[in-house]
């Protein structure tokens, strides 16, 4: 049953949402999924009861950004320097990344794309995940990344590494490649080809820095910091995340 502050919440949202002028909203977000563990240090609880808490949150978010006519969507779930830490940490949190992964994937509503260094995971981690991705390949539905043993650095150097393996096959010289290599031909081979670079990207729990995510993809990208944590990340705050975006004078580094 819904209280009375229930229904001016949803009041309030739906009206912030009505004043969002559609053409200057986001092709693609990119979020920084932040503070699950201090959500749950806070509350006595354990890290991985915060990763469940915010693995809850993913779903309704995608409605949100769906609702709002988001075409891509990319979640940073596990970093490159996350595979650091000790196993008592490490596996409760691949397997619930494992179990909202395939939960997306199995509504076949978006489609799921896995972004990262599958290499660095557990190898029934990333059969899994490969497995859940596949499943929605067809679906024509807004773009899902999740990004997953993500670094900005690793993307690069494995874009780089498979532009040179490209031109090997192709039989062209490192002399040649070095003369005629462009951006484009770099973003030709980053995890995300293919896709718009992210118009905005949000990061929860107050923290105020990049931290390596899409590196590359972020040149112009608007960013938006919010103070909640992720699992307490809700439809008002999205919308107005939506709304500083609106307001500001794009400039795309001029």
């Amino acid at each position: 049953m819904q209280t009375p502050r229930d229904l001016v919440y949803r009041a309030y949202t739906s009206s912030l949402r009505r004043q969002l002028p559609a053409e200057q909203l986001p092709r693609h977000i990119g979020v920084m999924l932040d503070g699950n563990r201090r959500w749950a240090r806070e509350r006595g609880a354990a890290s991985a009861d915060g990763h469940r808490a915010g693995a809850d949150n993913i779903a309704p978010f995608l409605g949100w950004c769906e609702e709002a006519g988001v075409e891509v969507v990319t979640l940073w779930l596990l970093s490159t320097d996350n595979l650091n830490r000790p196993p008592s940490e490490l596996e409760p949190l691949l397997g619930i990344i494992e179990g909202v992964v395939t939960d997306l994937s199995e509504t076949r509503r978006w489609q799921v794309r896995v972004v990262g260094a599958l290499d660095l995971l557990p190898p029934e981690t990333a059969a899994r995940l490969g497995e859940a991705a596949s499943r929605t390949a067809s679906v024509d539905g807004m773009v899902v990344n999740v990004a997953i043993g993500y670094g900005g650095r690793r993307e690069i150097a494995d874009a780089v590494c498979s532009m040179l393996e490209e031109a090997a096959a192709q039989g062209r010289t490192l002399e040649d490649l070095a003369s005629t290599v462009t951006v484009e031909d770099i973003a030709a081979h980053l995890y995300t080809k293919g896709q718009p670079d992210p118009d905005l990207v949000i990061r929860t729990s107050g923290e105020q820095r990049l931290g390596g995510f899409l590196l590359w993809q972020s040149a112009h990208s608007e960013f938006y910091f919010c103070e909640a944590y992720w699992p307490d990340f809700r439809e008002v705050d999205f919308v107005r995340a939506l709304r500083a975006y609106a307001e500001r004078e794009r400039r795309f580094g001029s």
